[in-house]
């Protein structure tokens, strides 16, 4: 192979990519990790649910994950934007928003998701300390606290209905009209869990505290917490351009060892759309790299025996 092709190309430098580099790294591979410097959780104060790292902020967590990538000089990250992906006859070439252009063997496209915040004056400066996504993550910090629930229909239900684990004073604001059928409601009463379909003005508070959500009527409902589940996004198109199956929600399908089912081309990391916790991407991020070296080796191997060039690819 030309010593200028990468073994594999990470697409994004999160717990998944990270983790996917470290790896590969340890695997003697010649790996280029791309990342934008955009990470989901930027604007969380903590980073929650992983093991011996639990509290720790997520810059700090970043920062030592890049360290350990030290130990490894194959490995190297790269500051900048993936714009564009093509496939040629022995893997990939990338192109960055900057005009450089870098050929690999394997792509792993661990580029995450977008949040979209509930459409509310004045979320912004409550997300990430008083407003929350995931109740995994900030559920604990809010225990027994007097929580909004910001949604309509199935997701608002289901997002009520899971955090009575962690306190019973629950409003689901559904910011109109709720979706809710009859036996929703009921439920949600019969669970102690008030239900306002009046629209939202604003959420107040102070220094990123949430005190109140209030409604247009002018009716003030104390808070100190509010959590939300609306889609999420992809952050990037590789997967699309590369031709890889996305389901409906936007995440990309993949089979054993997060292998997608273009040959050569591995996910990893919240697109995948399974549990979304920085500790399942750092894991996804592993199973890639496993799947990928496996892969590569494969080749190698066969290249040395036969002096055939054959694409090896994990499938189920």
């Amino acid at each position: 192979m030309d010593s200028d092709t990468w073994d594999t190309i990470v697409v994004g430098g999160g717990p998944a990519g990270l983790s996917a580099a470290l790896l590969l790294g340890r695997c003697r591979r010649r790996v280029l990790v791309c990342d934008e410097g955009l990470p989901r959780n930027r604007n969380a104060h903590e980073l929650h649910g992983y093991l011996t790292r639990d509290g720790i902020p997520p810059a700090k967590f970043l920062e030592v994950a890049r360290d350990s990538l030290q130990s490894y000089p194959s490995v190297r990250l790269q500051p900048c934007v993936i714009e564009s992906v093509a496939k040629t006859g022995r893997g990939f070439r990338v192109r960055t928003d900057g005009g450089e252009e870098y050929a690999g063997r394997k792509l792993l496209v661990a580029t995450g998701v977008r949040d979209e915040l509930p459409d509310v004056h004045g979320i912004e400066q409550f997300y990430g300390t008083s407003v929350h996504l995931c109740p995994y993550c900030d559920g604990w910090e809010a225990r027994d606290e007097a929580i909004a629930i910001y949604g309509r229909r199935a997701r608002a239900f289901e997002m009520a209905r899971a955090m009575t684990a962690w306190s019973s004073d629950l409003v689901l604001c559904t910011d109109g009209a709720s979706g809710l059928d009859t036996t929703q409601k009921r439920h949600l009463a019969r669970n102690g869990i008030r239900l306002i379909e009046e629209p939202i003005e604003r959420l107040s508070g102070r220094e990123g505290q949430l005190e109140s959500v209030e409604f247009t009527s002018g009716r003030r409902l104390p808070r100190s917490r509010l959590f939300f589940d609306l889609p999420s996004h992809g952050r990037s198109t590789l997967p699309e351009q590369l031709g890889c199956k996305v389901r409906k929600d936007g995440s990309v399908r993949c089979s054993g060892y997060e292998a997608t089912d273009v040959p050569g081309v591995f996910i990893a990391g919240n697109i995948v759309g399974d549990v979304q916790l920085v500790i399942f991407a750092a894991a996804e991020g592993a199973k890639a790299a496993f799947g990928i070296n496996l892969a590569l080796t494969r080749e190698n191997f066969e290249r040395n025996a036969t002096g055939r060039f054959v694409v090896e690819h994990p499938t189920d």
